[in-house]
């Protein structure tokens, strides 16, 4: 993976690209892909990773040793809280598939044709929850009745963003590792114990103490029962995601109802 001492990696190459398409677009699309590329694979540390076939469904780099797939999102400037994507129902199918993708963020300065910031959202934090349907397409356009849809990364906890690049500068690789690796135990569980364990984290994150109480985490109560409608015992539940998250490293059980957040689960 790339390391923090290779400065020369954040230029991008947008001009190499503008001898093969005519759209800013289309320019931007393949020299980021391509630079891309050379960040390698946080799960597994390989150097490269491969771009995938054009047209492929929310997909465009997979890792040649591992399973690992990512979609690569890239914008000038700075990554508000939505990503505009592609077809709602194909963004639905690909995400509740057995390979569904990490999401790669890049954002750039494209007058000095730079990346400043490059962030991984791991696939067992890339899901339904994240997407917004759009409204369909007027029926005077082109493609009228499409559904479009928006990736709300703003809904993203922090444990699920791996940093690589922040502000120009690299993060070590090492420390990319580790912070992949402290949440891989997310995708052990099924998609209904994933969504409470977010949703947990959503609601421990938004307490913004490193330290807190049962209490602090039962404000969230009237949030998660509108997330989860059919759950009748919100408190047991979310009393049961606690002593998941402490299991795994992610809190420390403090006692007398006390937490405290561990590194993994990080700070603003």
């Amino acid at each position: 993976m790339q390391g923090s001492d290779d400065e020369p990696h954040r230029l991008l190459g947008l001009e190499e690209a503008t001898a093969h398409f005519e759209s800013a677009s289309q320019k931007a699309r393949v020299a980021t892909e391509g630079w891309a590329r050379r960040l390698g694979c946080p799960n597994c540390g390989a150097a490269t990773l491969d771009q995938m076939p054009n047209n492929s469904r929310v997909s465009d780099l997979r890792c040649p040793n591992c399973p690992e797939e990512y979609e690569l999102k890239s914008t000038k400037g700075k990554f508000g809280r939505r990503v505009t994507d592609g077809a709602y129902a194909t963004m639905c199918e690909r995400l509740t598939a057995r390979n569904n993708p990490n999401l790669m963020l890049l954002a750039y300065d494209a007058a000095t044709n730079e990346a400043t910031d490059v962030t991984v959202v791991p696939k067992h934090f890339f899901t339904l929850s994240l997407i917004e349907e759009r409204k369909p397409l007027a029926p005077t356009a082109r493609r009228a009745g499409w559904v479009g849809c928006n990736i709300n990364i703003g809904q993203v906890p922090l444990p699920g963003r791996i940093i690589l690049l922040k502000d120009r500068q690299w993060v070590p690789s090492d420390v990319v590792r580790r912070h992949w690796q402290s949440t891989l135990f997310l995708r052990d569980a099924s998609l209904e114990a994933r969504g409470w364990l977010l949703e947990v984290m959503k609601s421990v994150e938004a307490i913004k103490r490193v330290e807190f109480t049962l209490d602090d985490v039962y404000a969230s109560e009237a949030r998660l029962q509108a997330r989860f409608p059919g759950n009748r015992n919100v408190r047991p539940k979310i009393r049961q995601q606690l002593q998941v998250l402490r299991d795994r490293g992610y809190l420390e059980f403090l006692g007398r109802g006390t937490y405290r957040r561990s590194g993994n689960a990080g700070s603003r």
